[in-house]
């Protein structure tokens, strides 16, 4: 690792990447600078599996020092779903100090400039796109999900997410130029003449709440959104998912550092068992935005009490697919079977309610019944886990007891089509591992409705039966008003109930995928191209990533000279 980083080194490293990604949001084409395979990232050397196990047992029983001030002790307590104790011990933090400490280096870092800062983000994230194998057990360790997932979402598709963030952030920094020569015509006089600078300046010290689930896939659009933009960055990580954001931020500093600014515009925050510092924080003057994953309680309370900070949340809905009929109906049920038991459900973007209309559907294998379309999914899923090995790789571990006993409760809601199932992980003994189940409810029945109207976040669905297709429609419509939605989904090969679909996606704003039955499923959204929530439902006030993530995380100061 070099002992400093020049301005010169690091654009003339990332300046290329950075176009590319600029180019990437423009176009919406696929582009990823990270590579998806374990294996492209070496066999040898510090980038390879093995390396990256070994970094990953070497971090367990240890203490993380980040030289941070204000540290008044030590805090830990992480245990893996998987049932491993990390035993890993983070700075806790007297905020009294911290903050004053993450604001004195926001002069320098402000004056950079949003190429500078930029080029800084990109060395952040090519450092830990390094250690992609180590965060990857990290992610595994503290959110459940199993190794391959944690790979890919916890390392390339959280790159992405913060490259992406950086991308957007530049473009709207550099809209306003630097500098302008004003004149104004006076006739006969003299014309007026000015010379006017123009500054981005940061709002002030963001936070970052970490969530349990997604820990850098979630954590890594606002964190390098608001240090792109300017602003000191405090990371507040779920108290079960800490070792991930906690390495983030022992990476940031180390680069800031190098590159000559106050390490300090990077902190962690983590906290005793119970202490709920995130209220606290959230609240502190000096706290001007605060992005959020979680729960809608709490994402709600930030958005009515924090009310000295830019607040962007991501909270829960009701994610609804409308199956109306179907061009490929075996193609239709094994996404259906994939995207209902990957992670275990435990996807703000996994679908709960599929509506059906209680006639059955048209199908490319003939007309289906509602019993029949809900019993050929429930055994398109079972064959899908039918291999204990393969369903370990695909659904993880249970990621909290929460979720547990939401998973046993939803069966007594209904019939059950498809009962939840335990699976051994010879691997890992400890880890809690659930099969999905499916419980058929009456769309027509006001005890099924409190059911299916609220989100039952885990390895749940409900197939609701409906009376007809337009009736599905406006279920939909109900449930993203009131609940918001993240995903949404069809399958039809009616031009009248596509277009119906469409219209109250456009209405609702919810973002739609229409007869997925390939290797895309509804739950997935690519960097670059994809947008994550919109911002325009109860389920996120904000989308990942647009110039809405990342322009009023900064403002423009002018100042005018006379010419």
């Amino acid at each position: 690792m070099a002992a400093e980083l020049t301005v010169h080194q690091l654009i003339a490293t990332h300046r290329p990447t950075l176009d590319q990604a600029l180019e990437a949001i423009r176009t919406r084409a696929y582009w990823s600078p990270h590579p998806e395979h374990p294996k492209a990232y070496g066999e040898h050397g510090s980038l390879d599996m093995a390396a990256g196990k070994a970094a990953f047992d070497a971090l367990l029983g240890t203490r993380l020092e980040l030289g941070q001030p204000g540290t008044d002790g030590f805090v830990g307590g992480e245990v893996s779903p998987y049932g491993i104790e990390l035993g890993v011990e983070y700075p806790h933090a007297d905020v009294d100090a911290l903050l004053p400490a993450m604001k004195a280096g926001q002069k320098a870092w402000r004056d950079a400039g949003a190429e500078i800062r930029a080029v800084v983000c990109l060395e952040i994230l090519k450092r830990i796109s390094d250690r992609t194998h180590e965060f990857a057990h990290a992610v595994m360790h503290t959110s459940g999900q199993a190794f391959m997932m944690a790979f890919q979402a916890g390392g390339p598709h959280a790159q992405d997410r913060g490259l992406e963030a950086v991308a957007y952030a530049y473009v709207e920094q550099v809209r306003t130029p630097d500098t302008a020569e004003w004149t104004k015509p006076q006739g006969k006089r003299d014309p007026l003449a000015l010379t006017k600078q123009f500054t981005p300046v940061p709002r002030g010290i963001a936070l970052v709440i970490g969530c349990n689930t997604f820990p850098t896939w979630n954590g890594y659009p606002g964190l390098f959104a608001s240090l792109a933009t300017g602003n000191a960055v405090l990371v507040k990580p779920h108290p079960r998912a800490v070792l991930p954001l906690a390495l983030t931020v022992q990476v940031a500093r180390d680069v800031l550092s190098e590159a000559g600014f106050d390490p300090n515009l990077v902190a962690l925050t983590a906290e005793r068992p119970g202490e709920g510092i995130a209220k606290t924080l959230a609240t502190r003057p000096e706290i001007r935005i605060i992005d959020y994953t979680g729960s809608t309680e709490f994402g709600d309370w930030l958005e009515a009490n924090a009310r000295q900070a830019q607040v962007y949340t991501e909270k829960a809905g009701v994610n609804s697919v409308l199956v109306e009929s179907a061009g490929d109906y075996k193609g239709m049920l094994a996404n259906l079977a994939f995207s209902l038991s990957l992670y275990s459900g435990q996807m703000c973007t996994t679908p709960q309610n599929l509506l059906i209309p209680r006639d059955g559907i048209r199908t490319d294998e003939g007309p289906k019944t509602f019993d029949e379309v809900v019993a050929d999914l429930a055994r398109s899923v079972d064959g899908l886990l039918g291999d204990d090995a393969r369903a370990n790789a695909l659904l993880g571990a249970i990621v909290n007891p929460d979720v547990k006993a939401r998973l046993e409760t939803a069966a007594g809601l209904g019939e059950v089509a498809l009962a939840s199932r335990e699976i051994a992980n010879p691997e890992f003994p400890g880890a809690v591992v659930r099969t999905p189940v499916v419980v058929k409810l009456d769309g027509a029945k006001p005890d099924d409705e409190a059911a299916y109207m609220s989100e039952c976040f885990g390895p749940v669905s409900f197939a609701v039966a409906v009376d007809s297709a337009s009736d599905a429609v406006e279920l939909l419509r109900r449930t993203i008003r009131e609940k918001g939605a993240m995903t949404v989904g069809a399958y039809t090969t009616d031009e009248e109930v596509e277009q119906a679909v469409q219209e109250v996606c456009l209405e609702e704003a919810a973002q739609l995928s229409l007869n997925l039955v390939g290797g895309v499923y509804v739950n997935q959204t690519a960097a670059f191209s994809d947008f994550h929530g919109s911002g325009g439902n109860p389920a996120a006030n904000a989308a990942l990533c647009d110039g809405a993530f990342v322009a009023n995380r900064f403002r423009v100061v002018e100042v005018r000279r006379e010419a």
